[in-house]
């Protein structure tokens, strides 16, 4: 087996993703406060494809090992269950040599779950033979996913529970991510859990970052693509060469300032899979636009063209312009950009991107949405953390707990339709950028929010003692 190669207090610890590390920011914000506050070697074992945060990257304590990815997209066209099974075998064996023979021994495995299938059960087999401990990070249940494309009553979720169950009871240690979740973990799985509330990393970006002209290039150039804004940089490329002007913002002397014809900026983060309704937004903002148009009397005969050079030439409208910046990677996202196309819309752009970890927060600066509906009703979106770690407010999508975590009113609002969601635009954005009480309101609440509940704080309160019992244990 590998030899340990100590860099830290002399503890080890295995960071288990079955996924994309990238993707997993929870997972890598525990690997940074196993290695900056635990004091310790950290592993990670997870599959490949987006690069994780340069923090964890340029971290010496931490260590990343890329596992391959298995598809099987041939047998799966035959046979989808076959597939299951087979893709379940074969990253078991995969995570098997990992964690036996490719990494240094740890003093325990810390495993992100879903997916619960092969993950517990590898890590479960590893820790025995390696006579390490296992501590599972609860963010949701893997058969209420499965549940989504196959149904509840489906024989393969019914094994996936029993299992998810059997191997979630033998952990010697576990967190969740809310106190809904911590509830039904005790009640009916007869498994004493730690909360661990999913709070945020601090990012403190300034005016003139956030609208970055790097990131501007792909939001105001896109292939194939003319609306409001791609039409207002066609027209404004001679002045956006200047140092500090975007198209939001502009530079006067060492300062920065807001354009009065900026577009608001909306930003929406979403894996593009069945328990996030995109369809929702693209309701909303479709509604938005004719509702705006209607407050202004505009019919249907009125020259884009005409209306379009007005706002460039900084004519002032009672509401902006939306633009909905949607990242992510994932099955649905081809399926919703060619419906975007076909939309007709005056006011509203859209613009599809993969960003990366410092890449994402450069965005974040008036507004964010979130489509999570949870499978199970008992987790929370990561993604609004990341944005209220950013100050950004949040309209979100109503479930059983989510006020856990958005406090309406204070740091966000809720929505249960697209029409909701379209009365929230109207009345967070209306006279946008300088006269917007509400958003501007909400923006400070998302700030306390960020400040209040930082994650080096909650994680040395709730989730360090248990490691140093855990080390202690194997330690004596």
């Amino acid at each position: 087996m590998a030899a340990a190669e100590e860099g830290g207090g002399g503890g080890r610890v295995a960071v288990v993703v079955l996924g994309d590390i990238g993707r997993s920011p929870r997972m890598q914000y525990h690997a940074l406060s196993l290695a900056q506050q635990a004091d310790l070697d950290v592993d990670i074992v997870a599959n490949g494809g987006s690069d994780p945060h340069m923090a964890v990257k340029s971290n010496p304590l931490i260590h990343l090992h890329e596992m391959k990815s298995v598809r099987l997209e041939g047998i799966s066209k035959i046979s989808g269950a076959l597939a299951l099974i087979l893709k379940a075998a074969i990253q078991f064996v995969i995570l098997v040599w990992f964690l036996c023979f490719k990494i240094p021994r740890p003093d325990f495995f810390f495993v992100q779950n879903p997916p619960s299938v092969p993950t517990l059960a590898a890590v479960k087999l590893c820790s025995w033979l390696r006579k390490s401990e296992f501590i599972i990070d609860w963010h949701n249940f893997g058969f209420s996913l499965l549940g989504l494309s196959l149904g509840r009553g489906h024989i393969i979720v019914k094994i996936y529970l029993w299992f998810e169950n059997f191997f979630g009871r033998m952990a010697n240690g576990s967190f969740c991510v809310t106190k809904a979740m911590q509830h039904e973990l005790a009640q009916n799985w007869e498994s004493t859990q730690q909360f661990f509330m999913i709070s945020p990393l601090n990012f403190s970006i300034p005016l003139h970052s956030r609208r970055s002209m790097r990131l501007e290039n792909d939001i105001c150039n896109p292939q194939e693509i003319r609306d409001c804004i791609s039409e207002q940089r066609g027209r404004d490329s001679g002045s956006s060469n200047q140092l500090g002007n975007t198209l939001f913002t502009t530079q006067s002397g060492d300062g920065f300032f807001m354009k009065s014809n900026t577009p608001a900026l909306v930003v929406s983060s979403t894996s593009w899979t069945p328990d996030e309704n995109f369809g929702i937004l693209l309701e909303a903002a479709v509604m938005y636009d004719r509702r705006v148009a209607k407050s202004l009397n505009e019919d249907d005969s009125i020259d884009e063209e005409k209306l379009w050079i007005d706002i460039n030439n900084g004519k002032q409208y009672s509401y902006p312009r939306l633009l909905f910046i949607i990242t992510g990677k994932g099955p649905e996202r081809r399926k919703y950009e060619e419906q975007i196309k076909k939309l007709k819309l005056r006011r509203v752009a859209f613009r599809t991107m993969w960003l990366s970890a410092e890449d994402y927060p450069l965005l974040l600066a008036d507004l964010g949405v979130s489509l999570h509906t949870s499978s199970s009703g008992l987790d929370l979106p990561m993604k609004v953390v990341d944005m209220f770690g950013c100050g950004l407010p949040v309209c979100a999508f109503s479930f059983s707990c989510i006020e856990e975590l958005v406090k309406v009113g204070k740091n966000g609002l809720l929505f249960s339709s697209p029409s909701e969601l379209a009365d929230e635009f109207l009345m967070l954005f209306k006279g946008f950028p300088e006269k917007c009480d509400a958003l501007k309101s909400l923006r400070d609440g998302a700030l306390a929010t960020s400040y209040s509940g930082r994650w080096s704080t909650e994680w040395e309160t709730h989730a360090l003692p248990l490691i140093n019992q855990v080390i202690s244990r194997k330690h004596q």
